[in-house]
């Protein structure tokens, strides 16, 4: 039976935890970047189209509570924009492996082992010799 410290080293190291902690980080990285595109590039065009509305400084004073609804709707276009960026990704994803799962056997190229290619050698050369 493997020690409690052996399973979470074996759990640790497979590439699915790599792979997932690869994808954090850039997923982090590019929440950043849209966050950027939304604050200084989007949001202020749709401000400039709703007559020069800045959104960022859009608030509702409660008598002492002040609430900033203009950063949730510029939190909310962030998650539109990233969900939008990772729905076309996952659709070109699945499109790609689905066209690739669809190609006739023929068409994909299988290599023989070695063990196959020397049989044949063996095969050809009884061939010659008959």
């Amino acid at each position: 039976m493997k020690s409690f410290i052996e399973e979470f080293k074996t759990f640790a190291i497979k590439g699915n935890v790599v792979d997932l902690a690869v994808a954090v980080i850039i997923g982090a990285a590019f929440g950043k970047i849209v966050s950027s595109l939304v604050n200084n590039i989007v949001m202020p065009l749709i401000g400039l189209l709703l007559g020069g509305i800045e959104f960022a400084g859009l608030t509702v004073t409660l008598g002492e509570a002040i609430v900033n609804y203009g950063a949730f709707i510029q939190s909310v276009v962030d998650f539109l924009i990233i969900a939008l960026v990772i729905f076309v990704t996952v659709k070109a994803l699945n499109h790609m492996k689905k066209t690739e799962e669809e190609k006739p056997e023929a068409e994909k190229k299988i290599e023989p082992t070695e063990e196959v290619k020397l049989l044949r050698e063996i095969r050809d050369s009884l061939q010659k010799g008959s």
